[in-house]
């Protein structure tokens, strides 16, 4: 067996600049460490984004096998739990102080990667809600901890944490599904539709495909609006206005999604949805 320790990248937290992640660490559209939060907590955030990277190329890794993967995980979650092997998740429970919400909230995200490593295709909505509650969720939760946010504040970070992982899992699905073999579009939608997953491997979106993709849209913005009450829920200014701004990053992609074809076309926000987002992050600013 090849030695676990050295396939789990070691990070120099020291040398971190503030970073972009989705909920899942792999989407470059939302910020969650950013120069809006208090400098008393990036290092924690810091110190997050590295575990959830490292659990990402765990699961990620083209050279591996489920099984290999799934050990690197377990690595991981040693370092989380116990303080050793030495890597990004005994860095983390340094970091944190060896236990706590905050810890637990990084430990969850371990459920999702493991789904990741093994290959993934969601039944339902049902299902796709489920994956998202661990590898999306527990980073909204991560940040109202470590930011000493209220118990208000979780139900619209919860759904707005689903939702971004849901328009990240829309924007990537035909490489996810060529690259990876993973499908996030819930089953049952698809067979509705009249779609299958070779449609995922197409060069353009198919009608029938297009109707699953619109169908996904549209349960992504009800959860957007679920979210809306988010930022005024939260005490911590910056937080406050991060929180703004990525909902309305989130609308924005969502329109672009709904408009474009994420098939055969890389859909992103352009640098005017950045600011105008930026605007949106300093009406929460007082």
């Amino acid at each position: 067996m090849q030695n676990l320790h050295a396939e789990i990248p070691r990070r120099n937290t020291a040398s971190a600049r503030p970073v972009l992640l989705n909920p899942a660490a792999r989407n470059e559209n939302f910020a969650v460490a950013s120069r809006l939060l208090p400098r008393h907590v990036a290092p924690k955030v810091v110190a997050f984004y590295n575990f959830a990277r490292a659990a990402d190329d765990c699961a990620d890794d083209p050279t591996a096998s489920a099984s290999v993967r799934l050990a690197a995980l377990e690595a991981l979650e040693s370092g989380l739990l116990h303080g050793h092997p030495d890597n990004p998740g005994a860095a983390l429970r340094r970091t944190l102080g060896g236990s706590g919400a905050a810890l637990d909230a990084a430990r969850d995200l371990l459920a999702a990667f493991r789904r990741d490593a093994t290959g993934i295709a969601c039944a339902d909505w049902s299902d796709l809600m489920g994956y998202c509650a661990s590898s999306a969720v527990p980073v909204g939760r991560f940040l109202l901890i470590v930011n000493d946010a209220g118990r208000a504040a979780q139900p619209p970070s919860d759904a707005l944490c689903a939702a971004l992982q849901i328009l990240n899992h829309v924007q990537d699905m035909g490489d996810d599904w060529r690259l990876l073999r993973r499908r996030y579009l819930p089953g049952d939608w698809m067979a509705e539709a009249g779609a299958d997953d070779a449609d995922l491997a197409a060069p353009t979106l198919t009608p029938a495909l297009r109707r699953v993709v619109q169908r996904t849209l549209d349960a992504s913005d009800a959860l957007l609006r679920d979210a809306a009450p988010l930022p005024r829920r939260i005490a911590t200014r910056g937080l406050r206005m991060q929180a703004a701004a990525t909902i309305f990053a989130a609308r924005r992609l969502s329109a672009r999604l709904r408009a474009g074809d994420p098939l055969a076309d890389r859909i992103a926000l352009s640098r005017l949805d950045f600011a105008r987002a930026g605007l949106q992050a300093l009406r929460f600013a007082p």
